[in-house]
């Protein structure tokens, strides 16, 4: 079992920028994480997965080219860098991971999840 713990999170005006943390228990490198948010009253949705080498991502549209899904397994940490924030990107932000190999948006493949951090954009 691993226990996952985000930080990073906070209030930034349109435009700012962000890095979340994902910090794991365990050895990450066993892992393909995931990032996902929730707005209070919505679905949680994926925002960003990466392989477990960290040589492959995939991004959900809405992030795609502003968002950065990175890892250093060494330090058994995940990021989230979220650039170019928008209003519509204010939600709280989970990591999770999955010891299945291969890239996937589905929640449920995902074992083990993290408390969740708040993210606030607005002027």
């Amino acid at each position: 079992q691993v226990q996952l713990v985000e930080s990073g999170g906070g209030s930034v005006q349109p435009g700012g920028s962000l890095r979340l943390s994902c910090s794991a228990s365990g050895s990450l490198s066993d892992y393909v994480m995931g990032w996902f948010r929730q707005v209070p009253g919505k679905d949680r949705e994926f925002v960003a997965a990466v392989t477990r080498g960290g040589d492959n991502s995939m991004y959900a549209d809405s992030v795609k080219g502003r968002f950065t899904i990175s890892r250093d397994n060494a330090k058994n940490t995940g990021y989230l860098e979220m650039n170019s924030l928008k209003a519509e990107d204010t939600a709280v932000y989970y990591c999770a991971v999955t010891p299945r190999p291969g890239l996937t948006k589905s929640q449920p493949a995902y074992d083990y999840w993290g408390q969740g951090t708040q993210v606030t954009v607005s002027s």
